[in-house]
């Protein structure tokens, strides 16, 4: 590689560091014609502690820009060192590193070079010269430029697995004071024409086989937390909104990192703490996966998720009447909201039941949190309920190691 490309790929990775929507799982695209790379269902990739994902080739096109976004590092009043990518740079990088098994696909951004369709239009070119003159099957993620037409938005979907476009901030108030040249239209648009046309596809596909695929792995996008002072409570029913609206595969929480000494944002040195990423994340999760609804999560009472222990947990002890649920006669829907129980663990206790009463012991073989769940559970003679207020509970799960429960800081987390 030449001292020169080098340089831009420091440059560009760095850059491209900030965009965390770059999770690649499932896609279903299959290697054939003796192709490159293959991305199927359940691809998984190892994210750092700082959240980057290592296995993905991420980088941005250019991080020239034609926009002044305050929160944004490429920005174009930012005295940054700047640098872009030719097309074929793109793709003699991805190709090479895949070959030498350092990535298993490419996530691929951009700042505005020109235009919306400029850029778009290299974006898409890098995907189809990658798909159709190197039959490269890997994963493939494109950021879709917001005020791009929709026929650039089109064929960008028939060579990438996903796209995605960033809503950036959580309010129209805050977009316009940090992204003042931005419009939120320009972002809500291309999201609903990649639902319908992803609809669509599927209906197609239906009757006819031959049917390309259109972003077989749907739609993301990634807002901005901490810059702005939205609640907890503004962010999940903006996110819930994405997921029922525009059929959002994920949603992604950046917390801002000060770059700037600018008086609309955060100071220096105040960046937002991870663990607020990671309570945002593990509320998404009860949403798309427990069936939990926004206001019991949080609400105008309680707009922030606590810090100090889970969603899943702090719901639980403001509804202790709902407690302690016999596990042997509750139903499944029952079982996956008691803290300490997942979906798997709630599934192999249902299937358990049916052969024999359970108890404690039989539990803690099953792989739950018990030291957590034992305050809302009851069967037998084991099952003590106890008159514990709230605060006792917290108390003592706190002093029990709650952290021994936290999943790691990702947005590819799971939630007991």
């Amino acid at each position: 590689m030449s001292d020169r490309i080098t340089e831009k790929l420091s440059i560009l990775a760095d850059a491209a560091k900030y965009d965390v929507s770059c999770a690649s799982s499932g896609s279903n695209r299959k290697n054939n014609n003796k192709g490159l790379g293959n991305a199927s269902n359940g691809i998984c990739h190892a994210y750092t502690e700082d959240g980057r994902c290592v296995s993905l080739l991420k980088i941005l096109l250019t991080n020239h820009c034609i926009f002044d976004c305050a929160y944004c590092v490429s920005r174009k009043s930012n005295d940054v060192k700047r640098a872009a990518f030719t097309i074929q740079e793109v793709v003699d990088l991805t190709i090479n590193f895949y070959r030498r098994n350092y990535i298993e696909g490419l996530f691929l951004s951009s700042g505005i070079f020109k235009n919306a369709d400029y850029t778009m239009e290299r974006l898409v070119a890098v995907a189809k010269k990658l798909r159709t003159e190197h039959q490269f099957n890997g994963y493939i993620h494109l950021k879709t430029i917001p005020g791009a037409s929709d026929e650039l938005v089109k064929e960008a979907g028939l060579w990438a697995d996903r796209l995605s476009i960033n809503v950036e901030m959580p309010t129209e108030k805050s977009l316009a004071l940090l992204a003042p040249d931005k419009n939120r239209a320009d972002m809500l648009k291309p999201m609903q024409f990649l639902k319908d046309a992803i609809i669509q596809n599927k209906e197609e596909k239906k009757l006819f086989a031959s049917t390309p695929m259109f972003a077989p792995a749907g739609q993301s996008t990634q807002m901005v937390i901490g810059a702005t002072p939205e609640t907890d409570l503004e962010i999940l029913y903006l996110a819930n909104g994405f997921y029922k609206k525009f059929n959002m595969r994920r949603v992604y929480y950046s917390g801002y990192v000060p770059i700037s000494n600018d008086n609309r944002l955060p100071a220096i040195g105040t960046p937002v703490p991870m663990i607020r990423e990671n309570r945002l994340y593990q509320a998404d999760w009860l949403m798309r996966f427990y069936d939990f609804k926004v206001h019991e999560i949080v609400n105008r009472e309680n707009p922030l998720l606590d810090t100090d222990i889970d969603p899943k947990l702090s719901w639980a002890l403001r509804n202790l009447q709902l407690f302690p649920v016999d596990i042997n006669k509750a139903g499944y829907e029952v079982i996956i909201r008691i803290p300490g129980i997942g979906i798997q663990s709630a599934q192999k206790i249902c299937a358990a039941r049916k052969f024999s009463r359970l108890n404690s012991t039989h539990l803690q073989k099953l792989g739950i949190a018990y030291n957590r769940a034992k305050y809302f559970i009851s069967s037998d003679t084991d099952f003590e309920k106890k008159d514990w207020q709230p605060n006792q509970i917290k108390s003592f799960i706190l002093k029990e190691g709650n952290s021994k429960y936290e999943p790691n800081f990702s947005p590819q987390l799971k939630l007991f």
